[in-house]
């Protein structure tokens, strides 16, 4: 079974666009909450970041950890998550999705439990921010070099010589950590940015994606030659607090930024 993200990237590419992908955390303000909002960018969004509620969830800023905080509080679970899953493939949901997370959650359910229950309910991918590169052996072991879920690697601009030996066998897209910051920085700023991008781009088989600190098709203006395609989280979750959590809402910023990214 050949992997969504990639047959959706290399679509993409065919058709000469620039990928969306949103992330979202895991059962805000509930599950059935999630599931609407997921649905509601099928077939718009080209990926779909699912955070999987973390108590102490050291990669994120302000307004993503307390929404891992209030999931927690609302009772969400990995067990619910992959719950929640098997109920979007049920649905037809053919949107890629892949989990956000900490190392911790997988090895307390059990690295080769998890990855067979990511098998079983339809996650296509993984991202894992507090798990280093050099110490990523036992989860690409039971991944087993599989089809179905995939490891994605993040670098950011302090990974400098690693960058190579990280993206060397990277599968889906590399996911750089802009460290953006606010918008209208200063030209040497998007400069120092734009350098970056362009060595993990030359360094790379696999699409590039920007995250952090992205809010419209806009801020991505500097980087549009260099990146293929943008990530946002943080400014999601504030859209969709501020609609009350519509799926609306996400269908509309989901529709509006695909199209103005591609327009560029």
């Amino acid at each position: 079974m050949a992997n969504r993200i990639e047959n959706r990237l290399n679509e993409l590419k065919a058709n000469n666009q620039k990928a969306f992908i949103t992330y979202i955390t895991a059962g805000l303000p509930n599950m059935d909450k999630t599931k609407e909002i997921v649905k509601a960018q099928n077939n718009i969004t080209d990926v779909i970041e699912l955070g999987i509620p973390f108590s102490d969830p050291t990669a994120d800023g302000p307004v993503i950890q307390q929404a891992s905080y209030e999931a927690i509080l609302n009772g969400a679970t990995l067990k619910k998550t992959f719950a929640l899953m098997k109920e979007l493939r049920d649905d037809k949901v053919e949107t890629p999705i892949v989990f956000m997370m900490y190392y911790n959650t997988i090895v307390n359910y059990g690295i080769e439990e998890f990855v067979k229950k990511c098998h079983e309910t339809g996650v296509d991918g993984l991202i894992v921010p507090d798990l280093p590169y050099e110490e990523q052996d036992d989860l690409k072991k039971a991944l087993d070099g599989s089809d179905e879920t995939i490891l994605i690697q993040l670098v950011s601009p302090i990974s400098k010589d690693r960058i190579p030996t990280i993206v060397k066998e990277a599968r889906g897209f590399i996911y750089c950590v802009s460290s953006m910051g606010v918008t209208g920085q200063a030209a040497d700023f998007h400069k120092e940015v734009c350098n970056y991008l362009s060595y993990v781009k030359e360094q790379s088989k696999v699409p590039v994606m920007m995250g952090f600190g992205i809010r419209t098709a806009q801020d991505i203006v500097p980087m549009k030659d260099i990146i293929d395609g943008a990530i946002v989280g943080t400014y999601f979750i504030e859209l969709l607090r501020k609609n009350n959590f519509n799926p609306e809402a996400a269908k509309e910023y989901a529709t509006t930024f695909k199209k103005d990214i591609n327009e560029l």
